[in-house]
């Protein structure tokens, strides 16, 4: 049985080793294998709990799907939305983020993503984000497309 819960900053190391694992796809399109989320530290990690808050989705004491949020100025920033690439395509990734929205309320949503994630881009129109910006990033030069959805205020 698959439970959504806040995750703690006990919970950080297990989310690093996951990330690593889920964004390797990441590296392989873009062909970097210095992407911020493989070269990220523990302690990076863990300094992101006191800002952010983390949800996980858990399977047999095993945590197989995590994401992150921040609110500031009426806007709830989403980041690293992850799964196993064992778990993938099973919905965790929209249960996840579903229950992320419903955290925060009264809100616009804003994440980011690769520009040639095609699939990422394609599984957040799904659930009603739509692209308005490419920014580089200025740690690697990835081009990301900024995607946003209204929240009900």
């Amino acid at each position: 049985m698959q439970v959504i819960v806040r995750a703690t900053v006990d919970d950080a190391e297990e989310i690093l080793t996951l990330q690593k694992k889920a964004y390797i796809t990441e590296a392989e399109i873009y062909n970097n294998y210095e992407i911020e989320p493989l070269i990220q530290s523990l302690e990076n990690v863990k300094h992101a709990f006191d800002t952010s808050t983390f949800l996980k989705c858990v399977e047999n004491d095993r945590i197989i799907g995590a994401v992150k949020a921040t609110e500031k100025d009426g806007i709830c920033y989403i980041g690293k939305l992850m799964v196993h690439p064992d778990c993938q395509n099973q919905g965790i990734g929209k249960r996840l983020m579903s229950e992320m929205e419903r955290l925060f309320t009264n809100v616009d949503y804003e994440l980011f993503t690769g520009s040639k994630s095609y699939k990422n881009i394609a599984f957040y129109e799904s659930l009603g984000y739509r692209g308005f910006k490419h920014e580089k990033s200025p740690v690697d030069g990835t081009l990301f497309l900024y995607m946003m959805k209204n929240g009900e205020k």
